[in-house]
């Protein structure tokens, strides 16, 4: 039985879109081949699917092209991400979900995110051994049972279907489920992503059996199958979700994080338990909320609220930017100067104020208010980077805005233990709805915990909470809580129609990625596909800008001259994006390059 109340709809085009897509799923999936192909971009008509994996956005187009609508596609997607992005997303783990409905032109959001489970305490990040000292980050505190927060990816799922969908989850399943049993050509990333969390994965006796046979990662090129998966799979398609929050799997997953299955290779990690019980289990909630919202150049640009820090801080680093630029700048190094100082000040305000607004008292209508952007435009100087990082404003409604002088108040900034792995897909139908969802388990493996004989991995997202607990912290443990996320899937209109729906993965630097991405592609005019594929670089208000060696290489020398400095990392985000064309006309774009490249496919190709 749901867990949630089905809204009112049309019968019949639930009897029909569900009648069809049943059908669909059953037959074209058994006639599929495997689909390992990468296509980094298509164009044409009549829905699209993008995500970093063939076999994932195939399942999801053969959805539209069966009758079902984005939110049945987005779900049966991300279903298969959970079979062959097991590293990055799965039900074990949680993430953010923003609709357009074509119909009505309204945006909603659902807020899956993790939560604490009620008996977490302050002190759970710290190590008994050593009073006063936080448990080290890696591998201790991401590898752990303490790390683990009630997942919300499964109620999610559901919820999105019963709000907007067509069918229901046990259909949606079906295409992930062969997928998991027939199994998935390997590639680099997948083998690689063992080998990097290989001696994680041996502390556990689940996760090296599934991951480690014979003691070895997956060869590239092999299939890899995980017929657990597939059986848990299909339990939850028969008996709900209720399964998985109330049932003998939400019993498994309690005795997984309150008593890990710890192997003889262990060494000298502590793997400390969490405090997860089964009544944390059957109270989670995923939240319909109202979504951020912004005017930037003539676009309106839609994110996720708190839990999630990603739209507020995109919102405002890009009202900043406007600010300081009333229309774009015809100097390209000016622009990019300009950007990355409107950035550091958004993520200077983002650590004093944002977090779960059931604890916390976010002044979300200031930080997105244009008098509040104007104030903080003036501690950009055009002509110099400011020495970061950068104090936070006071978001309190009375704003100076003539700029008679800059505040040069030393800031603080934010620790930051968010993980860059995560996932990310783009989908629209052929009516007009769009989906923009970003899901996670948050480090790459998550905890590193699989449930036993379940075939999936648990998150460990509540290290995204600050390490240690201090008052007036907004991102400090409680239990029941939702750590802060920088997750930011974007959906931006123009006259009221979808203009471009966007997403990344990448920790703190999602933000800055679709915050780049939106200014490549309105104050650059760059082509959708030259925005996703465009070098970047990330300040998150420290010393030092984060940033691709070819963003370097392009612009290192000139930014220099600014007093921009920077430190190189190999690849920023891994991002996904539809465009809306003329008569229709989609773009869609996954990366051409980045995380082994994705693929990104529309219904009716047309060059």
């Amino acid at each position: 039985m749901s867990r949630h109340t089905r809204l009112a709809r049309s019968a019949a085009l639930v009897a029909a879109g569900a009648t069809v897509l049943a059908g669909a799923l059953v037959g074209t999936a058994q006639a599929d081949p495997r689909y390992p192909t990468k296509t980094p971009t298509s164009t044409g008509y009549g829905g699209a699917v993008t995500s970093v994996d063939p076999e994932a956005s195939k399942i999801g187009i053969d959805v539209l092209k069966n009758g079902g609508n984005a939110v049945d596609a987005a779900v049966a997607t991300a279903a298969a991400l959970g079979v062959t992005e097991p590293f990055s997303s799965g039900i074990g783990g949680g993430g953010y979900f923003v609709y357009y409905d074509a119909q009505t032109g309204e945006v909603h959001t659902i807020d899956g995110r993790e939560t604490a489970p009620a008996a977490m305490p302050h002190d759970a990040f710290m190590d008994p051994d050593n009073p006063g000292e936080p448990y080290r980050f890696s591998p201790e505190r991401v590898t752990s049972g303490v790390s683990v927060g009630v997942p919300g990816t499964l109620a999610t799922w559901e919820t999105a279907l019963e709000e907007w969908g067509t069918t229901d989850l046990a259909d949606a399943f079906k295409p992930a489920t062969r997928l998991a049993r027939r199994g998935f050509v390997v590639d680099d990333t997948f083998r690689t992503q063992v080998e990097e969390n290989a001696d994680r994965f041996k502390a556990f006796t689940a996760t090296a059996d599934l991951y480690l046979p014979g003691g070895e990662a997956p060869a590239t090129g092999s299939v890899f199958k995980n017929k657990d998966l597939a059986a848990t799979y299909r339990q939850i398609a028969k008996h709900g979700t209720d399964v998985f929050y109330e049932g003998r799997l939400a019993e498994e997953i309690v005795d997984a994080v309150t008593d890990p299955p710890v192997s003889d290779d262990t060494g000298d990690l502590p793997i400390p338990p969490g405090y997860m019980t089964t009544a944390d289990l059957a109270a989670y909630q995923a939240l319909l909320q109202d979504p951020t919202h912004a005017d930037y150049r003539g676009y309106d640009i839609y994110g996720m609220a708190p839990s999630s820090s990603g739209g507020s801080t995109i919102a405002e680093s890009l009202n900043i930017l406007e600010q300081v630029e009333k229309t774009p700048a015809d100097d390209e190094i000016q622009a990019l100067h300009d950007y990355l100082e409107s950035s550091a000040l958004a993520y200077a305000d983002r650590a004093k104020y944002l977090g779960d607004t059931a604890f916390v008292d976010v002044p979300l209508e200031q930080l997105l208010s244009d008098e509040f952007a104007a104030e903080r435009a003036c501690e950009v100087d055009t002509e110099h980077a400011v020495p970061k990082p950068v104090a936070a404003g006071e978001a309190d409604g009375s704003y100076e805005t003539d700029c008679d002088g800059a505040d040069d108040t030393a800031g603080t900034t934010a620790s930051d233990t968010e993980s860059v792995s995560t996932t990310n897909l783009t989908v629209s139908d052929r009516w007009g709805n769009v989906v923009e969802y970003t899901l996670t388990i948050e480090q790459i493996g998550g905890s590193g915990i699989l449930v036993p004989g379940r075939g999936f991995l648990l998150n460990n997202e509540l290290t995204d909470f600050s390490d240690e607990w201090v008052a007036d912290d907004p991102n400090r443990i409680e239990g029941n809580k939702r750590p802060r996320s920088s997750m930011s899937p974007t959906i931006v209109l123009e006259d009221g129609e979808p203009f471009v729906a966007l997403g990344s993965p990448g920790g703190s630097t999602i933000i800055t990625t679709v915050s780049q991405m939106l200014f490549n592609r309105i104050d650059r005019a760059m082509s959708i596909e030259e925005a996703i594929a465009a070098p970047r670089a990330s300040e998150r208000n420290s010393s030092s800008v984060t940033a691709e060696p070819a963003f370097v290489d392009a612009y290192g020398d000139a930014l220099g001259g600014y007093g921009h400095t920077f430190t190189e990392t190999p690849e920023i985000g891994a991002a996904t994006a539809i465009e809306f064309g003329d008569d229709g006309r989609l773009t869609a774009v996954s990366e051409p390059v980045r995380r082994g490249g994705g693929s990104a496919l529309v219904v009716s190709p047309r060059p």
